[in-house]
């Protein structure tokens, strides 16, 4: 068996080094669970009477600078800045939202994770240990597939990331019934979200980030 039936028996899905496009990553269900929600929303968008009203809610969404987030150091604040970064805020968490930190690559390094908006698209820069040389890119989707209706007309931004532990992996695996990863995990995971529909969790292993889990 090769390393590719081994990812597919486990329910793993290899992505690609430079960008991970979430639409393409359904190997997992929890990857299929998000793209599902991606797709449906297109439709949903061209067809309702009320696609004026999400144009108008796209154009709302809040987007901060870089300079706006004071944990963000200065080499990564010019980075995002030279690639006209801005970052846009999901509208279920009440304080500024989408710059995280945790050890995505190995314990006891501290990494940045921003969401990263420009024209209308977010991709996911991982800066490793901080730094601003080589940030990985994953899931570039445009902010308006992340845009739903929070009740009494009105519309919001929903696309959120958040570190995950190991522990928090392993648990949701076993909730949803998925095989367990076929190696230890030993650091954390980087979740992306559509805050109340569906996630999908990427760990970075051996080189390559994997899309080991998420939420329905």
């Amino acid at each position: 068996m090769d390393a590719g039936d081994d990812r597919r028996k486990y329910g793993f899905a290899r992505t690609g080094e430079r960008a991970v496009v979430a639409k393409r990553i359904t190997m997992t269900q929890a990857g299929l669970s998000l793209a599902l929600v991606i797709l449906l929303s297109r439709p949903f968008l061209a067809q309702s009477p009320y696609n004026q009203q999400f144009a108008e809610a796209e154009r709302r969404i809040v987007r901060l600078a870089p300079t706006d987030f004071p944990e963000i150091p200065g080499n990564v604040v010019r980075e995002l800045k030279r690639r006209g970064c801005t970052i846009p805020q999901e509208v279920f968490t009440k304080k500024r939202n989408n710059v995280i930190q945790g050890e995505f690559a190995r314990q006891g390094q501290k990494d940045l994770a921003v969401l990263c908006s420009v024209k209308g698209v977010s991709t996911i820069l991982v800066f490793w240990g901080k730094s601003e040389r080589k940030p990985a890119a994953l899931a570039p989707v445009e902010d308006s597939v992340f845009l739903q209706g929070l009740g009494d007309g009105k519309i919001g931004f929903s696309r959120g990331i958040s570190p995950m532990g190991k522990d928090a992996i392993l648990r949701q695996c076993r909730t949803k019934e998925e095989p367990l990863p076929p190696f230890r995990l030993t650091h954390q995971g980087l979740d992306d979200g559509f805050v109340g529909k569906a996630s999908q969790t990427f760990y970075f292993h051996k080189g390559k980030w994997l899309t080991v889990t998420g939420a329905d």
